[in-house]
């Protein structure tokens, strides 16, 4: 049996200058992927895996634990080939969305797909990426509510039963039930 975390745990935090993470995420070489995203309409908060913790905690790099999220309380819905190159990247995508204070996110594309299958007319907010290491970037649609994730999959996905699986297993309702950081 692995030694493994049974809970992985994603992490916000503040700290003194920002530039330090600039300074600190090259020497993490060999540590995986430090990955470090700042929360949405907040000036100094950031959310990061359990892993990116460790290293800044390995390579002592001074920050302030304001809370924890389980990061099983966050969904990711993939497409075969999101699900093909970024499998291993579930809690950087997971900490993506919360950075955004999202309870869900579902993989809705690759960059360059003359037809996502969805308008984009009404401005791009609730969408972002994320560039695997093999190099394509996936486009991603963000949700803070359960039923958003059901109104927008049945129009995308064609009331497809897997989707709306998906969505009905989303452990949050909305993203009130987020864990608060102040």
């Amino acid at each position: 049996m692995s030694t493994r975390r049974l809970m992985s745990r994603l992490c916000y935090f503040t700290i003194e200058d920002e530039s330090m993470l600039a300074e600190a995420f090259p020497q993490f070489e060999g540590d995986g992927m430090a990955i470090t995203y700042k929360v949405i309409d907040t000036d100094d908060v950031f959310v990061t895996t359990a892993d990116t913790r460790e290293a800044m905690d390995r390579h002592d790099v001074p920050y302030n634990l304001l809370a924890e999220e389980d990061s099983e309380r966050i969904a990711i819905y993939h497409t075969a080939l999101s699900r093909e190159e970024l499998g291993e990247y579930g809690d950087a995508l997971k900490a993506l969305a919360l950075a955004y204070r999202a309870i869900a996110i579902a993989c809705v594309g690759v960059n360059g797909e003359a037809d996502l299958g969805f308008d984009l007319s009404d401005g791009t907010e609730g969408y972002t990426y994320f560039t695997a290491p093999a190099g394509h970037t996936f486009i991603w649609r963000l949700f803070s509510t359960r039923q958003e994730a059901e109104d927008f999959l049945t129009k995308l996905t064609g009331e497809d039963k897997e989707a709306l699986a998906w969505v009905k297993a989303i452990p949050l309702a909305s993203a009130d039930e987020l864990t608060g950081y102040h």
